[in-house]
């Protein structure tokens, strides 16, 4: 094949698509506000989002559209092809920053999980990961790694039994 000045251009299958480090919680638990995270490589949405799909498909039954916020991406693509479909991605203000939305063709399933950015560090990732998984986390995505690194922070548990003791409790000596 040749391009428009005769130069020849060699089409590369496509390579295929990392394997998401992703963690759900239970598929039977729909009064959730998560259903899991998802803690991508990079910030590029055609490298990213067709192993998410994926995943997703074999748990949910397939993704009809994702839905984005424009912040947490480097482009924004309005399609991404997954396994020889097309996959409408979808971008609003409204969008919590660090969430993304799966709607799903089965059932109308939608899966909303924790974006864990890129560059996190292991440990923080992985604690998010799990609180974002749990059945009664009552924490909102884009507050999810501050509330982790806030937990696990060295002073938070000095604060904590501070406020304890001024609370009237005292700590056994």
């Amino acid at each position: 094949m040749f391009d428009t000045i005769g130069r020849k251009t060699i089409n590369y299958p496509p390579s295929p698509p990392s394997t998401p480090r992703l963690q759900l919680g239970s598929p039977t638990s729909r009064h959730t506000l998560l259903d899991g995270a998802w803690w991508p490589r990079s910030v590029d949405p055609v490298a990213e989002l067709p192993g998410l799909v994926l995943a997703i498909d074999q748990l949910h039954g397939p993704v009809t559209q994702l839905v984005l916020h424009a912040d947490d991406w480097d482009g924004h693509p309005y399609r991404i092809g997954v396994t020889g479909r097309v996959l409408p991605l979808a971008y609003f203000a409204s969008q919590p920053a660090g969430l993304v939305t799966a709607l799903c063709g089965r059932n109308g399933d939608r899966v909303d999980l924790l974006i864990v950015t890129p560059g996190t560090d292991h440990g923080t990732a992985e604690a998010a990961m799990a609180l974002a998984a749990t059945t009664d986390n009552q924490v909102h995505a884009q507050h999810m790694v501050r509330a982790v690194r806030a937990r696990d922070s060295p002073d938070a548990t000095s604060r904590a039994a501070g406020d304890w003791e001024s609370e009237g409790g005292r700590l056994a000596r």
